[in-house]
């Protein structure tokens, strides 16, 4: 679209916004009516580690949206010479599962606990067995059990429990709701009714029917929406929320809260059977869309999409943050050298490096653990890089090396669904801070699951754009289904690009793999003793 259109699809509220909360990034995407970019946002941010808790506190959270909005609006200014004040729909988006446990008037319990805690082991193994059905650590009814075991106080207080997404969208709208792609990190979803399965409920019901608490399992946790359903406006609260300076106008119509699970699907058009994703970022993980519930396995969960579809999810809670340490060791020691370097160009130029380096890292080898890792069962993380005597060390192997290592639990993961589950995956759609250089980042994904890679122009933005086209769904759903409209209206003109496996890779990366399989002890060893 030209600018005068651009201005006007701003000016008439013919824009949705989506705005994601990912693990180091807050990031929001303002799409025109044609769905394409017209400006973004965004806001760095870190979690704590607070009395053995993975957290951020409240005011993290609103801080952050303050600042990641008002970095789109200054954008908005500066683009196009105009004030962001009607906006169409909205959409929020967040990491899953976690816990957040609120009271009668909305306040937190208890501080959010976040994905990254390995802390109910205990109970997803119970809850595990109870449902016949695989319950991970991260998974908020793993947490509420496991409260529940730990005789925690504040449960009996419990009014709403949600996830991120959920509360943000509850502040910003008065509406308790999820989108159902966030909900089945959760709580099982029953796919034939496309809501929490009432069976798994009763029986939780009564797994703690000597607790004697007055809520019921089904009436603490949120009402579940589909993709493309109103739920709800945003309020005179929820616009100062957004932008304090009072510009906002309230009104806008909000989307069901999203996982970063849908809208990484969404962003990659991966929501029809047989299709799939990978997502890279801090976690990293993988959604096969398929036509029927999978065997139990505790590396793989079963999830859906924002409108309702069963998907096989491979989730690993470590992929890039071992990546983002040692660049910024890097652009310290630059600094002391008095050189001043552009962090994006750094990160390109040791992405396309490490394609130089030997298929199999060149006998080096190192575990990317900044918390645990449920895939290969440890409930803590040591980063751990370790290297032979004979080991080849360079900056191409060590980088490759890294960049595998980044994908490493994934692949084991994804061996189950294609080996053991039997799964065709056709192509891989990707997305997220991973493939920002989108060769580098392609040719090691393909490599590790022996598959096409396929990258679209804008899949570094991740799900904030995701969220931003649900949002702008919600006025189309009668019109057509979400599969349908991202086919023919969000991605029927972008480009993409295809990366084919190459046969050494494959083999450079299995290798490389067995070795890392074989080291587990390592890490072991360090969580024990460092």
């Amino acid at each position: 679209m030209i600018k005068k259109d651009i201005i006007h699809d701003i000016e008439a509220a013919k824009t949705s916004l989506g705005i994601e909360l990912g693990s180091t990034r807050i990031k929001a995407c303002l799409l025109d009516s044609k769905n394409t970019i017209i400006a973004s946002g965004e806001h760095a941010w870190e979690n704590r580690l607070e009395n053995g808790i993975w957290t951020y506190h409240i005011e993290d959270i609103t801080d952050g949206l303050k600042a990641c909005y008002k970095s789109l609006k200054d954008e908005v200014m500066d683009k196009y010479g105009i004030t962001l004040k009607h906006i169409g729909s909205i959409g929020i988006s967040a990491m899953m599962h976690g816990y957040l446990a609120l009271d009668e008037s909305g306040k937190l319990l208890v501080p959010f606990r976040t994905w990254r805690n390995t802390i109910t082991k205990e109970a997803a193994d119970i809850l595990t067995r109870l449902f016949n059905f695989n319950i991970p650590q991260r998974w908020s009814i793993a947490h509420l059990y496991q409260a529940i075991l730990n005789k925690e106080e504040h449960v009996g207080k419990i009014k709403y429990l949600t996830t991120l997404a959920g509360y943000i969208h509850y502040i910003l709208s008065d509406e308790f709701v999820i989108g159902i792609g966030d909900a089945s990190g959760m709580f099982p979803i029953d796919s034939a009714i496309k809501d929490f399965d009432k069976n798994k409920s009763d029986e939780f019901d009564k797994l703690i029917s000597d607790r004697s608490y007055e809520w019921k399992l089904k009436n603490i946790l949120p009402k579940v929406l589909v993709a493309g359903k109103e739920a709800g406006k945003l309020t005179s609260k929820g616009a100062k929320i957004l932008d304090p300076a009072g510009d906002l106008m309230v009104g806008a119509v909000l989307a069901p809260p999203e996982g970063d699970a849908g809208t990484g699907m969404v962003a990659t058009n991966a929501v029809k059977v047989g299709t799939g994703n990978v997502s890279a970022g801090t976690s990293d993980f993988a959604m096969i869309v398929v036509d029927k519930q999978l065997g139990v396995h505790r590396e793989i969960d079963m999830v859906t999409t924002p409108d309702g579809l069963p998907v096989a999810m491979v989730h690993c809670n470590n992929c890039t943050s071992d990546i983002n340490a040692w660049v910024n060791l890097f652009l310290e020691f630059a600094n002391e050298m008095g050189i001043e370097l552009n962090p994006q160009e750094v990160y390109k130029k040791l992405f396309t490096k490490a394609l130089e380096g030997d298929k199999s890292g060149g006998g080096l080898l190192s575990y990317n653990y900044f918390s645990g890792e449920g895939v290969t069962d440890f409930n803590a993380g040591r980063p751990v890089f370790i290297r032979k005597p004979d080991s080849e060390l360079s900056l191409a192997n060590f980088m490759r090396n890294h960049l595998m290592s980044a994908l490493a639990t994934l692949k084991i993961g994804m061996d189950i669904l294609t080996h053991d589950e039997k799964v065709k995956i056709d192509k891989l759609c990707a997305h997220g801070g991973f493939f920002k250089t989108p060769l580098a980042g392609g040719r090691i994904l393909a490599s590790a699951v022996d598959t096409d890679v396929v990258i679209a122009d804008g899949a570094g933005e991740g799900g904030a754009y995701g969220m931003a086209v649900l949002a702008g769904f919600v006025s189309k759903r009668g019109e057509m289904e979400l599969a349908e409209y991202l086919d023919k209206k969000v991605f029927s003109d972008i480009k993409t690009q295809i990366i084919n496996p190459e046969r050494e890779d494959v083999e450079g990366f299995n290798k490389y793999l067995e070795n890392y399989k074989k080291a587990l002890g390592v890490e072991t060893e360090a969580i024990k003793s460092f």
